[in-house]
């Protein structure tokens, strides 16, 4: 009977690597016939299932490179960032730190003066699931005053005006993609832990999962890939600052599947905080948000997934918790239609 068990336990673990191996042959099959057409773009594409790391990656680290791409290449991820302060968000409530529910009033820095229409109306939450109604940073004027760095300009009193002379919340409770929202939270979070973002990040995500090519203030290393924007130029990577917690982190394909192990796999801090970002804060049509995370459903599936674009890359991750599957996906240009459009199909051909 003993033998009988051990022999039926072989057989089901050479299964689901036969079939872990099945779906990324299908998935490298998608990456590559997209790098052929697509030369200039460089991909690196990572993929977990039940607990499995597989990884795929095509091209160099720039076109006047010889280096290939690998899976510790580092992207930016752009506002793939958000799910990770969204995670420090709700680590702090785990930790009794703040609600959810909690107004926004008595966490900001003493600099937030908000006008009284406004003030004990904003929610931690609302921030976090893009709902607050606040005027947001316009990122055509940053552009006009600096096209590689454009939040460059962008400070601690830019914020604060921004938001105290606010008279009004536009739209308050429907869904307006905010990146001012997760600067916020970002302050906020530094209020109540009494250290920077940068301290937070670095002590609870980036050492505590041992990500080893996640970076924050510092990038120049030599796996790095260059950024090139819509128009096939050059784009720097942008720079450290206040708006950090929306969208300032780099990182690899390697490191996000260690993150998307630990969320899917692990019973930690990490992993519960990931679970509380996975419910439904706003629902309106076929739009539904957690914290920082997009929710989509079909007739079989639930997906959490986020989406990323700097001025220079664009990035995309997604998640089936029951399924216990991910998968990350870096281009080393800005361009949402393609890292879309490779997501689509991988989703509807190979993993639905």
């Amino acid at each position: 009977m003993n033998n009988t068990f051990k022999f039926l336990t072989v057989i089901l673990l050479l299964s689901s690597s036969s079939f872990g191996q099945e779906i990324y042959k299908r998935i490298d099959s998608i990456i590559k016939n997209n790098y052929e057409r697509n030369p200039n773009i460089g991909v690196s594409v990572g993929f977990i299932n039940e607990n499995k790391e597989y990884y795929t990656a095509y091209g160099k680290l720039n076109m006047e490179s010889d280096i290939d791409i690998n899976k510790n290449t580092i992207f930016e991820i752009a506002s793939i960032t958000k799910i990770l302060t969204s995670n420090l968000v709700a680590q702090a409530v785990i930790e009794n730190k703040m609600n959810l529910d909690h107004l926004i009033d008595d966490y900001l820095p003493d600099s937030y003066v908000l006008h009284r229409n406004i003030q004990n109306k904003i929610k931690i939450s609302d921030l976090a699931s893009h709902q607050s109604g606040l005027k947001d940073l316009d990122f055509g004027k940053l552009l006009e005053l600096n096209p590689q760095q454009p939040l460059g300009n962008v400070t601690t009193k830019t914020l604060s005006d921004l938001v105290n002379n606010s008279t009004e919340l536009i739209d308050y409770g429907q869904y307006r993609y905010s990146t001012i929202g997760y600067t916020l939270l970002g302050q906020i979070l530094e209020t109540v832990y009494n250290k920077s973002f940068d301290e937070l990040i670095t002590e609870k995500i980036v050492d505590k999962l041992q990500l080893q090519n996640t970076l924050t203030k510092e990038f120049n290393l030599e796996n790095r890939t260059t950024g090139y924007n819509q128009n096939g130029n050059v784009q720097e990577f942008l720079k450290w600052n206040i708006t950090a917690p929306a969208g300032l982190i780099k990182s690899s394909a390697s490191d996000m599947i260690l993150f998307l192990k630990v969320i899917l796999n692990e019973e930690d801090v990490v992993s519960k905080a990931a679970k509380m970002t996975e419910k439904t804060f706003y629902k309106k049509g076929e739009r539904e948000l957690g914290l920082g995370t997009n929710i989509f459903k079909d007739d079989q599936n639930t997906l959490y997934l986020k989406s990323g674009d700097s001025m220079g890359q664009s990035s995309i991750i997604c998640y089936n918790r029951v399924e216990n599957w991910g998968i990350i996906l870096l281009l080393n240009q800005r361009n949402s239609k393609m890292r879309q459009d490779l997501l689509n199909k991988i989703y509807e051909t190979v993993l639905k």
